[in-house]
């Protein structure tokens, strides 16, 4: 009897650090600013901020509001574009997905205080 290939892992997941990361990151660029130019301006160190665009750490809400503020956005307005790219990605991932594949019911983000 031939033997099945292991069946491929679903792929993972996309992290919020991830996403937020990225957001931070694009604005930042976009206004071809420095990640010194940033992390002066939200008083957090340059390494610290150059670890969160990368999605290497859980930053606290006060220093994304922060960061969020250094690029002239508000802590709503970063949340927002990382669940616009949240539902991107799920999106693309959904569609290219085989047939009968189950996934989370949800395309979206969901906060709960």
């Amino acid at each position: 009897m031939p033997l099945r290939p292991a069946p491929a892992p679903a792929p993972r997941e996309p992290l919020l650090r991830d996403l937020v990361g990225d957001v931070l990151r694009g604005e930042r660029l976009a206004q071809e600013r420095t990640l010194k130019d940033v992390a002066d301006a939200a008083r957090i160190s340059m390494p610290y901020l150059s670890e969160v665009e990368r999605g290497r750490k859980e930053a606290s809400s006060e220093v994304l509001a922060a960061a969020a503020q250094a690029l002239g956005l508000g802590l709503g307005d970063l949340l927002t574009r990382a669940h616009t790219e949240l539902v991107r990605v799920t999106a693309r991932r959904a569609a290219t997905a085989p047939r009968g594949a189950s996934g989370s019911a949800h395309n979206g983000l969901c906060l709960a205080a």
